[in-house]
């Protein structure tokens, strides 16, 4: 049995960057990495533009202007401004080449069409330059940039409609259970619905990982294998739920195994989850995670969100990992690490009833993961904990 800090450097050391390019429309790219440089097409603003609204002026002596046109954002129109006249102008509108300063319409007063302001302006005073964001083939984002909302937007400002990103991940969730049925199926004695593809499903969504397929398979041997020798041939992650304990029903490990699986660990010592197996065939990670959800839950955000993360090559892969003081008492039982489903709020945590590996109730209520290592056995309120926060 392997030590939890064993098994996440043991994740770690054998998970890759996929490091695959793949081209996706700027619109649906949040979330992915730029496999490359972005250069911009265009000058950003394309034009010198009005930074606000207000009246732009050909410079002279006199504080008095005539007024002889009128420009909005959108107008293609370019008034020539001799020495002495202005526009009305508003933000984001293009400024005339004879422009050469704009005064905020706050310090205009107007009578007619004559102006005056308040103050001489220097040249320049309140025009965005052309370029000024970014040049036309400059670089507009370099390579291995998250595009956030943020970045999305600022592409599509540069009319950039796809991108070239790193590959994300092929994943397949495989469940595994005679005793499963689908919810809105009738259920029988003896029978459960199935939750955990739905759960891990939506945990993978969460992160932004959407090419997802689900695979249901019933407690026979040769069904079992033959599925996961199609999976792990077809996808990038393969997680199993179920089947990996010594039960006389669970086949998972023992077609691992006759498929020739590499096997990096199986069995953690911790709580819950103790079960775990990880493993690689050719270049395809396999995480067989326990068949109780609130295992399975936890196993994801403590082992296979390591995976997820470096097969994206981003350098921030685990989870954030904080000091909080304890709202409550806690005491383990045996000596295996813990992972208690918590809420954190502002340095503070509050450890929940019903930790049981079945219970996904609170779990539901949960933000965060309270850590009991192997040589803390009570926590007392006010005892300072170590706290692992789940994605928001």
């Amino acid at each position: 049995m392997i030590s939890v800090e064993d098994a996440i450097l043991a994740v770690k050391n054998h998970s890759k960057p996929l490091l695959k390019e793949t081209i996706k429309p700027v619109v649906k790219a949040g979330g992915y990495i730029l496999f490359k440089d972005i250069n911009s097409p265009i000058n950003m603003p394309p034009f010198r533009q009005s930074a606000m609204d207000g009246y732009a002026l050909n410079l002279h002596d006199s504080l008095s202007y005539n007024l002889i046109d009128e420009i909005k954002a959108g107008d293609g129109h370019q008034p020539i401004l001799e020495p002495g006249d202005a526009v009305r102008i508003f933000t984001g509108a293009p400024v005339p080449d004879s422009a050469n300063a704009i005064m905020m319409q706050e310090k205009v007063r107007v009578n007619g069409k004559e102006i005056t302001i308040e103050q001489h302006i220097p040249i320049n005073h309140n025009i965005r330059p052309l370029g000024e964001q970014v040049k036309k083939g400059a670089i507009a984002l370099k390579k291995d940039t998250k595009l956030t909302p943020a970045a999305v937007g600022y592409l599509t400002s540069l009319g950039i409609t796809t991108v070239s990103v790193y590959k994300k991940p092929l994943i397949a969730i495989i469940t595994t259970g005679n005793e499963l049925v689908e919810a809105g199926q009738n259920l029988t004695h003896g029978k459960i619905y199935e939750s955990n593809s739905t759960m891990l499903q939506n945990a993978l969504y969460h992160l932004k990982f959407y090419d997802i397929s689900i695979h249901k398979i019933e407690d026979d041997y040769e069904k079992t294998k033959a599925k996961l020798e199609s999976v792990i041939q077809d996808n990038d992650l393969v997680i199993v739920t179920g089947g990996i304990s010594v039960g006389d029903y669970d086949f998972v490990g023992k077609a691992l195994l006759e498929l020739k699986t590499e096997v990096i660990f199986y069995k953690v010592k911790q709580k819950p989850g103790k079960p775990l197996f990880f493993g690689k065939k050719d270049d395809t990670l396999i995480f067989a995670l326990p068949g109780n959800p609130a295992a399975a839950l936890t196993c994801f955000y403590v082992y296979v969100n390591i995976a997820l993360q470096k097969m994206m090559n981003r350098e921030i892969i685990e989870l954030p990992r904080v000091k909080a003081i304890s709202k409550s008492n806690f005491e383990k039982k045996g000596d295996r690490p813990q992972f208690l489903k918590a809420i954190y709020n502002t340095d503070e945590v509050e450890i929940l009833e019903g930790q049981n590996s079945s219970m996904l109730q609170t779990f539901a209520l949960s933000n965060a993961l309270v850590f009991v290592p192997e040589t803390i056995v009570k926590i007392e309120k006010k005892d300072t904990v170590e706290v692992i926060l789940l994605p928001a």
